[in-house]
């Protein structure tokens, strides 16, 4: 089968619902930690499609994460290459970065929990994300997440925003699209991050049950939706695996 490269940064930021996902949509996943200083990136030669999951450090963050430079640089390649390339969390963030883009602390704090998925117009007729609205038009998505993408590569084209008016999807490139949003995630995913925020969040007076909660409430309804992009993306790296079809000019002719 076609085999997907997933990019992981870090114990606690899996591919999680994701890659069961993706499996079932006919790929492979060649799962890469790179927090691991043994882990060296590979070429993208062979490979079906690319996929950056989230983590802690910020996207420009080298000093912190040195390994960050060459995921950028691959994203960059993959662009190049014509391949998809999902970026999740961080991974949206180093792609937008990779592309000529930037990211900042949001100004509006930290984002956590059960949100709001706001479609724009040409979401209904992107490549990737049409069949998720036309599966959910008014769906909800977990975040948890500091900083957001502030400007976008020339000719990105935002696909979703949060009810406060951040980026929570785009096509940052012909082939490369980016998630804020953690598709990915489920109430044991999210409880990691939790602990990791505890003290924050006391301080800041959060309900962190309330949050774990809700998130598992809101179970069925994020699989529903979510299973939607990942089998998706795992179709248009098929697409892409297949030699001389052309998916690669016709997903630029759709942007």
């Amino acid at each position: 089968m076609p085999t997907l490269l997933v990019v992981q940064h870090q114990a606690d930021c899996p591919a999680a619902l994701f890659g069961p996902w993706l499996r079932e949509g006919g790929v492979e996943l060649d799962v890469r930690r790179v927090d691991d200083p043994a882990v060296v990136l590979p070429t993208l030669e062979g490979y079906a499609g690319v996929l950056v999951l989230g983590g802690s450090p910020g996207a420009t963050d080298d000093e912190v994460a040195p390994w960050l430079p060459a995921v950028r640089a691959l994203v960059r390649e993959a662009a190049e290459r014509g391949l998809p390339t999902l970026g999740i969390c961080l991974g949206h963030q180093l792609a937008a970065v990779a592309l000529g883009g930037a990211v900042d602390r949001n100004m509006n704090g930290q984002t956590v929990g059960v949100t709001p998925v706001g479609w724009t117009d040409a979401a209904a007729s992107d490549p990737l994300f049409a069949a998720v609205v036309a599966a959910r038009p008014e769906p909800v998505a977990v975040h948890w997440n500091n900083d957001v993408v502030t400007a976008l590569p020339a000719g990105a084209v935002v696909l979703a925003r949060t009810p406060g008016g951040e980026v929570q999807a785009a096509r940052l490139a012909p082939t490369v699209w980016g998630v804020q949003l953690h598709p990915e995630a489920d109430r044991p995913v999210v409880a990691a991050w939790a602990a990791s925020d505890a003290e924050v969040h006391a301080a800041r007076g959060l309900d962190q049950a309330a949050l774990l909660d809700a998130v598992e409430e809101a179970h069925a309804a994020l699989a529903a939706t979510w299973r939607v992009l990942a089998q998706g993306f795992a179709g248009l790296a098929r697409s892409a695996a297949l030699p001389g079809d052309g998916r690669g000019a016709s997903l630029s002719e759709a942007s």
